[in-house]
């Protein structure tokens, strides 16, 4: 399995549903608390509570001393804590712990001690004035878990359509004669190979690639495209009735050499120079069906495109063996049998068909499949807000 995830580990769905529960609890329950306050209340208590432990942070140190300037900051900080004690809504929650809190402050002289008490006093404001802030990590965690259950969720997706593809192939018939359908495909491709390279090597770059463009009205011929710099080269240039084999010969020549064969050496090294390993690619590959073939249905539309584009420069014996290989795809229930058995013994290994011989294909299907369900199942349950 890629990634270095055993099956175990991918099909415990345990840890991710309960992270969704109890992330969704939780919000649940810090949300049913607001609804109890009154948010509007629950952000009068959160100002509150904000602006007095800024008071008791900022004058902690400065009005705990003896000196004139700590006296200095010891009215300024009773007077300011007083004021924000009387300014409280009389109906706000806990304003008794503000009054306890300020009370503790109408002595002569403050200590470290008084500050602290003070914040052990408003410790039932904090709570409250909490609500907020943890309702976002909540509805954050609620995201996050079942982001995570998402991201499980596609793994085990791809893990099942591989393991229902192998076990289609558990089911194809391995002594099919393949042969009937190997050898027709295996001939045209030899063929299309063959005729392609006399077309590369006899006829000039302006018509190769002009060909190769004219491939790109048919979709299911995927030929890379030729640059545009080298396209208005040998389309414009005289170099380009040349084949392309002369030309990436040319591209070898020194400047004084190549002086003696093109009109513009400069042009001719930039333009088929930079682009060589496009043009020494440029091969029959995407003419070609391969092996194993493609389903019939997307085979019958390839050859339909493929007659008409190989004949325009193969003989017709080529485009003769596309038509004869297109007839093959009619009986699509002999096709499909023979492709299976095609697929199976290309990509069956032997530890695939032991694997599948021994029931543990179908236990792991199930089992992320069960899997997959469960995490459906929470993350339809347990919905963001």
């Amino acid at each position: 399995m890629s990634g270095g995830e055993s099956t175990a580990d991918l099909t415990d769905a345990s840890g991710l549903v309960t992270a969704i529960r109890e992330a969704h609890d939780r919000r649940r329950r810090i949300e049913s608390e607001i609804e109890d306050h009154g948010e509007a209340t629950v952000r009068q208590v959160a100002d509150a509570y904000d602006r007095a432990t800024d008071l008791l942070d900022r004058y902690e140190d400065s009005a705990t001393g003896t000196g004139r300037e700590n006296f200095k900051s010891y009215v300024e900080f009773q007077e300011a804590f007083l004021e924000l004690t009387e300014d409280l809504p009389e109906d706000l929650p806990h304003r008794d712990a503000f009054e306890t809190a300020n009370d503790g402050f109408d002595k002569r002289r403050l200590s470290e001690s008084d500050f602290e008490r003070a914040r052990e006093l408003l410790s039932p404001v904090a709570d409250v004035a909490g609500l907020l802030d943890r309702r976002t990590a909540a509805k954050t965690a609620l995201r996050d878990a079942r982001s995570d259950a998402r991201r499980r969720q596609s793994k085990l997706s791809d893990r099942i359509e591989e393991l229902e593809q192998l076990t289609a192939l558990g089911d194809a018939d391995l002594d099919a004669p393949v042969g009937e359908l190997r050898e027709p495909i295996s001939n045209y491709d030899e063929a299309v190979r063959e005729a392609f390279r006399t077309f590369r090597r006899e006829s000039s770059a302006r018509q190769v690639l002009a060909f190769v463009r004219d491939t790109g009205q048919f979709p299911l011929v995927d030929y890379r495209q030729p640059p545009n710099d080298l396209w208005e080269y040998v389309r414009s240039h005289a170099a380009g009735a040349e084949s392309v084999p002369q030309l990436l010969e040319y591209a070898g020549y020194s400047q004084s050499k190549l002086d003696h064969y093109v009109d513009d050496p400069t042009a001719l090294r930039t333009r088929v120079g930079t682009h060589r390993t496009y043009l020494e690619r440029l091969d029959a590959d995407p003419l070609t069906v391969g092996w194993p073939p493609p389903a019939a249905d997307h085979l019958r539309y390839r050859l339909s495109e493929l007659i008409a584009v190989v004949g325009r420069f193969a003989p017709e014996s080529v485009v003769a063996d596309l038509r004869s290989l297109r007839s093959l795809t009619d009986d699509t229930e002999w096709y499909a049998r023979l492709r299976e058995s095609a697929l199976a013994r290309t990509e069956l290994g032997e530890d695939e068909r032991e694997r599948l011989a021994s029931g543990q294909v179908a236990e792991e299907l199930d089992a992320c499949r069960t899997a997959h369900e469960e995490l459906a199942d929470a993350l339809a349950e347990y919905e963001t807000e």
